[in-house]
């Protein structure tokens, strides 16, 4: 059963701008109608879930490129370790690092705009002795 872009759209969840950025990308394919309307196959549900989901993940467009062969088919909620999808796991344990230090990066500067201005501290941190928003519009409120 062909679709419509934008019944491929509504079946997915995924607006028509992203379904044609992901065939520009070559992450979807589609067939070209006599007056020029994108008509996509069966599969392309499951496909563009399959993309929405890894990029959900935390992958990039780029990352998800190193899953293409998989993309027709439905991913699992884990993936096992398997030799023949080193590369995926190699790109997996990259964007993990990514982030990580992003992570790390936010915390720091959280940690010096939380010195800077201590009552914009979460509840949690006022046990480590740092005022929260609350503890400072009791004192001083003149103060900016």
């Amino acid at each position: 059963m062909a679709m419509l872009i934008g019944e491929l759209a509504t079946r997915t969840g995924a607006t028509t701008r992203a379904l044609r950025y992901y065939e520009a990308q070559g992450l979807l394919e589609s067939e070209r109608t006599g007056n020029g309307y994108r008509v996509y196959g069966p599969g392309a549900v499951t496909r563009v879930r399959n993309i929405r989901d890894l990029l959900a993940s935390g992958f990039t467009v780029e990352d998800v490129k190193s899953f293409v062969a998989y993309l027709d088919d439905n991913l699992p909620e884990v993936f096992t370790y398997s030799p023949t999808c080193a590369n995926g796991y190699g790109v997996g344990a990259q964007r993990v690092a990514e982030l990580e230090e992003r992570i790390a990066s936010l915390t720091r500067l959280r940690g010096i705009l939380v010195r800077r201005m201590p009552w914009l501290a979460a509840p949690a941190d006022a046990s480590a002795g740092v005022d929260t928003a609350a503890d400072a519009d009791a004192g001083d409120e003149s103060a900016a």
